[in-house]
């Protein structure tokens, strides 16, 4: 059992182009960690991927019930995938509750790996059975491929001679799961292995103990005969060039974040107080000191923004990431740098609400915060970001649109695609967009006298660093006289103020990309859009829906403020407009006041994303209504 090269029992293998995997189990069952350490396994291995972790918002919620399941899903391919999966595949359930909780979403024919332990009559009590029914006996499974499996039992005996506690040995079932699963999905296991020695670098027993369980649950599915009439699968690698990685979305505003900053030739700082699911934007970039990131953890989300907004006046590219009780803290903030006009990225990656709602399910309620919550007239661009990786690229645009307009900028994500993953192609810096902050030049005595607030053509002003020669100038949330920056109550030039402050904003539309068509004509019955999160799922249901015939189309929104300047254009060339979301309407709401149109409302506010199957369904009722 220590050689994972030997050879192993002939068995059918059958291809596949694509397979949907949930692991599933009590939060204490390591079930993010198993689906997170198969997901590295398959993108090292070459196959596209979309995962989607889904756990309690409770620290440690009650064990063995409905509430207190924890998953790991994701579907990987031979050929591009945008979600993970509407339905699954395989299921690998640890416990009672965790069947109970998911088996709506298993594919019938689909398989059930189900650890007999999780079954016993306590647990089955806890899931909310009726006394005396064990759905791994009762053939209420028979729609299924059912195997039940002593996952605990197999574990405890190939690390009985482990020299590890009773409880040590009992946590390492997950390694034992990822295994079997290795096995019967062709994986290799070596850089699991290598990931273990790393983790466990300062504990080598431990580090050998869970190698030696993910080895027993490989060669338990060769050489059982549980599984000799189902066999093996292969999913081949896609035929991809350059270097690749698999990337969360906070991984990637973090790593977008510290891009912008060389590209623009600034210091990075970061003013956060950590918040699920915001908090791994501040945990990633605490770690890249060596490229000169700065990272402030804040006592408070007011104390983040205001200790950004100082690094801003500064002169360097300053950030804060929150979710949504930590942006309605600090909007008061928001309106001083949008008075101080200076440049910072917000990150906001959106969860369900209101108040401490659902901290660790994803939502897209905030737009309307992000785009009016603020006291008096203080506009600001809003962006969106469409997936994990894209949230690299929103967030440095994001950073771009900062620097060059000189404006808070608010980037929103989710906690789909924040703690969700999916390869990424490793962009070159000579590939980026260049970022190019104006720095006000120092005064020399024939200057005429400084104007801190004195505008171009793009109504932007200069950015004037503290400790410059002649650009002393006066600072705070006052209102300021138009180009000197003093205090001033004049009711005209607050008018004055407040016109040209959106202005600027309403601008920005100048330097940002016109909207395009993702997928579909340019005319047509229907047109799907959407914005953030509902990329993957609205992406996958037209591509769906063409295949059926329909004449449907899918754009998908990245500016949110300004809109892109041939929208309402865009708009008009279809019958129908839908727009699904995770709200209860708001995009909707800022496309009909903005155009004068009455598009079609999807809402779901569950605390999961969208999936392909009910947006085509939708799609498919708009079409019949629009052909009747």
């Amino acid at each position: 059992m220590t050689d994972t090269k030997q050879k192993t029992r002939q068995v059918n293998v059958t291809s596949k182009t694509s397979v949907s995997v949930l692991f599933a189990g009590d939060s204490g069952d390591g079930m993010q960690l198993t689906g997170t350490q198969f997901a590295n396994t398959v993108a090292i291995h070459g196959s596209a991927l979309n995962t989607f972790p889904n756990f309690p918002s409770e620290i440690r919620a009650p064990a063995g019930t409905i509430a207190g399941v924890s998953g790991f899903q994701l579907q990987f391919s031979s050929k591009p995938v945008y979600t993970p999966g509407a339905r699954f595949d395989v299921m690998v359930a640890m416990n009672s509750a965790a069947l109970k909780a998911n088996l709506k979403d298993l594919h019938r024919g689909g398989i059930i790996i189900a650890g007999t332990e999780g079954f016993d009559e306590k647990n089955l009590k806890l899931a909310g059975y009726p006394e005396g029914v064990n759905p791994l006996e009762d053939g209420s499974l028979s729609n299924y491929i059912l195997f039940p499996v002593p996952i605990l039992q197999l574990t405890r005996e190939a690390l009985k001679e482990s020299g590890l506690s009773s409880k040590e040995i009992d946590r390492c079932k997950n390694m034992f799961v990822l295994g079997l699963l290795y096995w019967l999905y062709t994986l290799p296991l070596e850089g699991t292995f290598e990931t273990l020695r790393a983790k466990f670098q300062k504990n080598v027993h431990m580090a050998e103990a869970n190698i030696r369980a993910v080895k027993a649950g490989y060669f338990f599915g060769d050489e059982t005969e549980l599984f000799a009439n189902l066999g093996r699968f292969d999913i081949a690698p896609q035929k991809q060039h350059g270097v690749y990685r698999r990337v969360t979305g906070n991984e990637a505003c973090a790593i977008a974040l510290t891009a912008a900053s060389k590209k623009a030739g600034l210091k990075l700082f970061l003013g956060s107080y950590p918040i699920t699911p915001a908090t791994e934007i501040l945990q990633t970039l605490a770690k890249k000191k060596k490229y000169g990131v700065k990272t402030f953890q804040a006592e408070d989300e007011i104390a983040g923004i205001v200790s950004s907004i100082g690094a801003a006046y500064g002169g360097a590219l300053a950030a804060t990431n929150t979710s949504g009780p930590g942006l309605a803290l600090k909007t008061e903030a928001l309106g001083l740098a949008v008075i101080l006009e200076l440049p910072l990225v917000v990150i906001n990656v959106q969860r369900g609400g209101p108040s401490t709602g659902l901290p660790t399910k994803p939502e897209q309620s905030d737009l309307f915060m992000a785009m009016y919550g603020r006291h008096g007239d203080a506009p600001l661009p809003v962006i969106a970001a469409s997936s994990p990786v894209d949230c690299f690229y929103a967030t440095y645009e994001a950073a771009r649109i900062a620097i060059e307009h000189m404006t808070p900028v608010i980037c929103l994500t989710d906690g789909y695609l924040a703690l969700s993953s999916e390869p990424w192609k490793v962009e070159s810096q000579d590939n980026l967009a260049d970022i190019k902050p104006h720095f006000h030049a120092p005064r020399q005595p024939e200057d005429p006298p400084f104007l801190p607030y004195k505008r171009d053509d793009r109504q932007v002003r200069a950015w004037a660093i503290p400790g410059t020669k002649g650009l002393e100038h006066r600072i705070g949330g006052l209102e300021k006289q138009h180009e000197t920056g003093n205090v001033s109550h004049d009711p005209d030039n607050h008018e004055l103020m407040t016109r040209l402050r959106a202005q600027k904003i309403n601008q920005i539309a100048d330097s940002i990309p016109l909207q395009t068509i993702d997928n579909g004509p340019e005319k047509g019955d229907l047109l799907v859009l959407g914005w953030g999160s509902s990329y993957g799922a609205i992406k996958t249901a037209v591509e769906q829906a063409i295949e059926k015939g329909f004449n449907v189309a899918h754009a998908h929104l990245r500016y949110i403020h300004p809109f892109p300047k041939n929208l309402g254009e865009l708009l008009g060339n279809y019958k129908k407009i839908l727009i699904p979301e995770l709200n209860s309407g708001q995009l909707i709401h800022i496309i009909r006041d903005t155009f004068l149109m009455a598009p079609v409302g999807f809402s779901k506010v569950q605390g999961v994303p969208f999936n392909e199957m009910e947006i085509l369904i939708k799609i498919t009722d708009i079409i019949k209504e629009l052909q009747s």
